[in-house]
């Protein structure tokens, strides 16, 4: 190891001890024969002391290069400690290494300083060396890592679904790939594992959840990823649509309390609001209801139901179906509120739905529904949107699936960097991803999307214009 210890762990316990630490240079000032030396790594900074021999042999550092720094560990005397991790010591070198030097950087690091979005993300490596990034990071670690560990505790199965899938009119628009052994044939990249998740409870499996990678070719906005994200979805059997919320309103309290001490939440258990309701009071269906908007570290959770079965469509909503005077207000598979069932044949723009969104401080941070598990519903709500037989044939493998025996089930999905946006105070989704795309919908690191060879190509039987 280039190291015996980070850059954030040492205290006075260590004084008296030998030691090696490897990061960047923070900081760097040298006063005649002597200098100071901050390197840092994601785990904190330690000032080291450099002597006249090191100071003579090297001179001055230039920041941001990565050095290797071995030394004696001395505690501070009281009028020089410092009111942070690494303040009660300092390390004196007694050898120091560039491991590779740095030239002048293309942006400053410090978060005092203001820097164009642009130049941050083009140089994205570099901006990841920020405390605020690594944080970040870290915190959306940890809250994954919760979210595991908790679902593991309550018999939920972690279970990855394909990302080569088909290609099906589910409403936003599909990633293509073509399959080089199929000429003519493509897969698509999943905007969702909703099929997949709802084949699960038809095999058994009753409580099911990922951590899903989703792909949608959509604009992009501040509070959402385009071409790519991540959502925490769960599907369960044997469930009522109170116990899907109730699940999800235990997890967020238990995750707030655990990783967000200093956060408190307006109002427990979570109010469960009527679409109705919330759109004449708000003229939203993501409503803010925290008592003080201004506190950062207030957490108003409720969950909307009871939303319209289906919207009035337009070819503007790119929904499939377009041509036929409805759209699904959330997605095909949901299920329609017995008590209106009946409303299918006579009304069904009166059809309300098994639909819930969990929205925190004004913004839906995940939504999810009951299905449908009667192939015969299913059947009718894709005449309803004007699926053509084709269409409706893209679907067969869920219809036939049904016919053998199928419980009754639902779930919910969360956007994990959209629920972390939020509890970090953050006014953007990209400051929570370490290589988002900007608002483009370009990863500007890479320079993706980008032209491919001419071979690949005509290996695929792809011309562009």
């Amino acid at each position: 190891m280039l190291r015996t210890n980070t850059c954030g762990e040492l205290n006075k316990k260590f004084a008296g001890k030998e030691v090696t630490l490897s990061g960047w240079v923070d900081s760097m000032r040298i006063s005649g024969k002597i200098g100071f030396l901050t390197v840092r790594d994601r785990y904190g900074k330690t000032q080291c002391f450099l002597g006249k021999d090191i100071i003579e042999e090297f001179g001055e550092i230039r920041r941001e290069s990565v050095v290797q720094i071995t030394g004696l560990v001395k505690e501070r005397p009281d009028n020089q400690k410092r009111d942070e991790p690494t303040g009660e010591i300092e390390l004196s070198a007694t050898k120091l290494a560039v491991l590779s030097a740095a030239e002048p950087l293309p942006l400053e690091l410090d978060d005092s300083i203001q820097t164009s979005e642009d130049n941050r993300l083009k140089y994205r490596y570099l901006d990841l060396r920020r405390p605020t990034m690594v944080n970040n990071l870290t915190m959306r670690h940890k809250l994954i890592q919760y979210i595991r560990n908790h679902m593991s505790d309550n018999k939920f199965l972690e279970i990855t679904t394909p990302i080569l899938t088909k290609s099906s009119p589910e409403g936003a628009r599909d990633y293509l790939v073509p399959a080089r052994l199929h000429p003519g044939k493509f897969y698509a990249l999943p905007q969702a594992p909703q099929q997949y998740k709802q084949l699960l409870m038809v095999g058994g499996i009753d409580r099911y959840f990922q951590i899903a990678p989703c792909f949608r070719d959509e604009n992009a906005r501040a509070n959402r990823a385009p071409g790519e994200f991540y959502q925490f979805d769960v599907e369960m059997s044997f469930v009522h649509q109170e116990d899907i919320l109730n699940m999800i309103e235990e997890l967020m309290i238990k995750l707030v309390k655990d990783l967000f001490p200093e956060k408190k939440i307006t109002e427990v258990p979570f109010p469960r609001l009527e679409f109705d309701d919330v759109m004449k009071k708000y003229g939203t269906d993501a409503p803010d209801i925290r008592k003080n908007k201004d506190d950062p570290n207030e957490l108003g959770f409720c969950f909307v139901v009871n939303f319209p079965l289906f919207v009035k469509q337009s070819e503007e909503d790119f929904f499939h179906g377009a041509g036929k005077e409805w759209g699904p207000s959330h997605h095909m598979f949901t299920m329609p509120r017995v008590e209106d069932l009946k409303l299918l044949d006579s009304e069904p723009g009166k059809a309300r739905a098994y639909q819930h969104d969990l929205v925190m401080n004004g913004m839906e941070v995940g939504g999810g529904s009951i299905r449908i598990h009667d192939p015969k519903i299913q059947q009718k709500i894709f005449d309803l949107i004007g699926f053509s037989e084709t269409q409706a044939a893209e679907f067969k493998h869920m219809i036939e699936a049904f016919t053998y025996g199928v419980p009754p089930h639902g779930g919910i999905a969360l956007g994990v960097d959209r629920l972390l946006m939020i509890l970090m105070n953050e006014p953007s989704i990209r400051e929570i991803i370490a290589f988002p795309k900007n608002k483009d919908a370009r990863d500007v690191t890479m320079d993706a999307p980008s032209k491919v060879s001419k071979e690949q190509l005509d290996e695929l039987g792809i011309k562009t214009k």
